[in-house]
């Protein structure tokens, strides 16, 4: 039953391709025998002719070209079937297309004996379904429609049949779906009355590989009378895209002295064609070198998996000696596995030569010579190295050293990334005094490790020999800052402090002398001869130059070289606190209803600029009041703060009440501040003050300022 399906198939496929393409009368384009029988063998042999297919299109076989559905065998140019490899089991039957540039058809090789296997046509060709099985449905017969893909004109072209062996009389064949009604529409149409199926324009597999098409047969009034039956349409690939390296751009390295073989880089082309095929199937090959040196092969491809591998001895890898570390490599794929008739694409490939670190670096002299001011930092000298490594890796790239001469870690080098050389530096400011003269020894080295035949020799150190010479350095004070700590308000005149200022310059005889530099407030001054410090002012902790009770002031030693140094020293006099300033209360303001029910008038505080225990706590008090004035009260609340009250309700008015703070400082001082009260009417939550009677003066104030006469 199955052989006879394939028969079956075979025929309709025939039957399509006739149809399709017979163009001459004298002459049947296509295979001249579309079936083959033949026995499974224990072993189909490598290169082995099976059978000979004989194709003729007619026109002279102009560009034929044939496509095995199983990738194990191939088809000679002259037709004979051969296998690339000794194969044990071929499958059930093997399917042949062939095409040239006037025509293409199918051939079918039925194979007794042999096992299904994933080169028959319903995997090649991605059929779902059983493939060859008339499908009945009823009365409709159906077997799935076969058309290459990129048929040329004319059009429309009819590809199949739909059998249907009872149809009612003026019933009419119908299909639908995908290239029908639906996109892309128009592709596919039906003889309504003979059921014929025509293609009507050339189609891409690529775009779409398959056609799931409904078949229904219709009444005269256009009614369904018989479910819709599916009907397949496949289409047949066609070597019609050429492979496509889309992943570059293709950059590749390997380590100089390699050894042979080593693999450098994949190369993958991409081809559209159906996979299953040797449409699909690439070969891959070097077209060009460059440059040719030392060899015009350096690298090899490896033709199915694109492997670039060097096939060079590792002496000849050597990046130091050659001309060129680049190398570009032309790269083709070529499809159908690499016969003549495929078609190709190209790619570049760039092989770049790494470096690895089999040169120690060495210094280009056993001795350097710096000079440097004593009291100078910053660069002294650069030290030159050569390499023969790649400048742009670690294996060129130079690591310094101090290893010896640096006790007091005066020195510092660091390595200079554009030209590789060591930067010696002085970080911390040398004394010609203390040594004249500093002997370093230097190591360098590479980023990276050297080879393990590689090592560092006696070139990758060098000594560095520095003078030092002798500047006219400023005087330094001893300490610095100086801290003096004296009491506010002490005489005009005082000395504060005698300052001390040497000169490092000890191999030289100078005198030092002594000037203000900065002084603020203008309170102090200096002996320029001897450095000693006293007052033109008083000293007033108080004072805005004053921050944190310190003052601070700078002076200047110069001593007598040629040209003079100048060192600075500052003076720092912390002030201690006297009682010299008396209290005083806040606000010194306030209003009350005349009216109230609560007589309480304000909460005073008192302040005093002075220090504790020259400030609070506190006593507050009114000045002595006239009996007939005696309605004013004020009650200490803390240390700091009393309340001022009302003992009854005052008319409409202005009063100056007399306050006396006094300080607890020994001896304490007193203050005597007026403390100004407005009677305001208050009315709906409103205060008006401004219609108050004129001032009423406290007779305690009267008598206060009359004792105060009597006391001047």
């Amino acid at each position: 039953m199955q052989h006879k399906t394939q028969l079956t198939l075979s025929f309709l496929l025939s039957q399509v391709l006739l149809l399709t393409f017979a163009e001459d009368l004298g002459c049947v384009p296509g295979f001249q025998q579309k079936v083959f029988h033949i026995e499974q063998p224990s072993e189909f042999t490598k290169d082995q002719p099976i059978l000979n297919l004989a194709f003729d299109d007619c026109k002279g076989n102009d560009k034929l070209n044939f496509e095995v559905s199983n990738p194990d065998f191939k088809v000679e140019p002259d037709g004979s079937l051969v296998a690339r490899k000794n194969v044990t089991e071929a499958g059930r039957a093997l399917f042949i297309h062939a095409r040239s540039s006037q025509t293409e058809d199918m051939a079918e090789i039925v194979i007794l004996g042999g096992k299904e296997k994933h080169g028959s046509l319903k995997e090649i060709f991605k059929i779902e379904g059983n493939l060859g099985i008339l499908r009945q449905k009823r009365a409709i017969l159906l077997s799935p429609i076969l058309i290459p893909e990129n048929q040329r004109a004319p059009f429309p072209r009819v590809v199949g049949k739909v059998i249907n062996s009872d149809r009612p009389e003026g019933s009419k064949f119908r299909i639908s779906g995908k290239g029908v009604d639906q996109d892309p529409k128009g592709a596919f149409k039906i003889n309504e009355n003979t059921g014929e199926v025509s293609v009507t324009r050339g189609l891409d597999r690529e775009a779409i590989a398959n056609y799931e098409l409904q078949v229904e047969i219709m009444d005269a009034t256009g009614k369904s009378i018989e479910n819709p039956v599916p009907l397949d349409i496949i289409i047949i690939d066609q070597n019609d895209n050429r492979p496509i390296f889309r992943e570059g751009p293709y950059i590749g390295h390997v380590m100089e002295g390699s050894p042979t073989g080593t693999i450098v880089m994949r190369m993958t082309a991409f081809d559209a064609d159906d996979p299953s095929t040797d449409n699909a199937l690439l070969r891959y090959n070097i077209l060009k070198q460059t440059p040719d040196k030392p060899s015009p092969n350096m690298f090899y491809i490896d033709p199915e998996k694109g492997d670039i591998v060097t096939v060079v001895s590792p002496t000849l890898l050597d990046r130091e000696t050659m001309d060129s570390t680049k190398y570009e490599l032309i790269i083709e794929a070529k499809d159908m596995a690499g016969l003549d008739v495929g078609l190709t694409g190209t790619a570049t490939a760039t092989i770049l030569i790494d470096d690895k670190n089999d040169y120690a670096p060495e210094f280009t002299k056993k001795e350097f010579q710096a000079t440097v001011k004593e009291g100078v930092t910053g660069v002294i000298v650069n030290l030159t190295v050569q390499d023969e490594d790649d400048p742009a890796t670690g294996a060129w790239r130079a690591v310094y050293t101090i290893i010896n001469g640096n006790p007091g870690q005066s020195f510092e080098i660091h390595t200079n990334p554009q030209t590789n050389e060591g930067m010696l530096s002085v970080v911390k400011p040398l004394d010609y005094e203390i040594s004249a003269f500093h002997t370093l020894l230097i190591k360098v080295e590479n980023e990276d490790p050297l080879v393990p035949d590689i090592a560092y020799g006696p070139s990758s150190t060098a000594t560095v020999q520095i003078t030092v010479e002798d500047v006219n350095e400023g005087p330094v004070f001893h300490p610095n800052p100086m801290t003096v700590t004296k009491q506010e308000n002490i005489p005009i005149g005082s000395v504060v402090l005698t300052v001390n200022a040497t000169d490092p310059d000890t191999l030289q005889h100078q005198t030092i002398r002594y000037s203000v530099y900065k002084d603020p407030a203008g309170w102090l001054e200096i002996n320029p001869t001897n450095g000693t410090i006293g007052t033109t002012a008083i000293l007033d902790r108080e004072s805005s130059y004053v921050t944190n009770n310190v003052y601070t002031a700078e002076f200047l030693a110069i001593d007598s070289g040629n040209p003079p140094a100048t060192g600075t020293g500052t003076l720092q006099v912390t002030l201690e606190d006297v009682n010299d300033n008396a209290p005083y209360i806040k606000p010194t303001l306030a209003k009350v209803c005349d009216d109230a029910k609560d007589l309480r008038v304000v909460v005073l505080e008192a302040k005093d600029d002075d220090l504790h225990p020259n400030t609070d706590p506190f006593k507050f008090e009114l000045s002595k009041q006239a009996v007939p004035d005696k309605v004013w009260k004020i009650t200490k609340i803390n240390n700091t703060h009393a309340q001022v009250s009302l003992l009854q309700n005052l008319k409409k008015a202005n009063y100056n009440i007399p306050i006396l703070v006094t300080d607890s400082g020994k001896p304490p001082l007193t203050n005597n501040t007026e403390l100004k009260v407005q009677v305001c009417s208050c009315k709906k939550s409103k205060m008006d003050c401004s219609a108050a009677d004129a001032l009423h003066i406290s007779m305690t104030l009267i008598l206060f300022s009359i004792f105060s006469l009597f006391c001047l």
